[in-house]
């Protein structure tokens, strides 16, 4: 499943990251998104969503939600 269908609050683990774009997937690595790290969605909202990962939140849009593939 990706982060789009993701309960909020719940903690999930990173399966993998699909997208061909290696600059975004560089962007994600350096925030420390990628796989077997755990993410949180704390909040959703109209055009993407607020994850926790690490120590840090960020807000991403449902295009690169779509692209994090988690595990319970």
């Amino acid at each position: 499943m990706n982060l789009l269908q993701a309960e909020e609050g719940k903690e999930y683990i990173i399966q993998s990251i699909v997208t061909d774009d290696e600059e975004l997937d560089a962007s994600l690595f350096s925030l420390g998104c990628y796989s077997g790290e755990p993410i949180t969605v704390i909040a959703r909202r109209k055009g993407g969503c607020t994850v926790s990962i690490k120590d840090g939140r960020y807000n991403i849009d449902n295009q690169l939600a779509e692209a994090i593939c988690v595990e319970n």
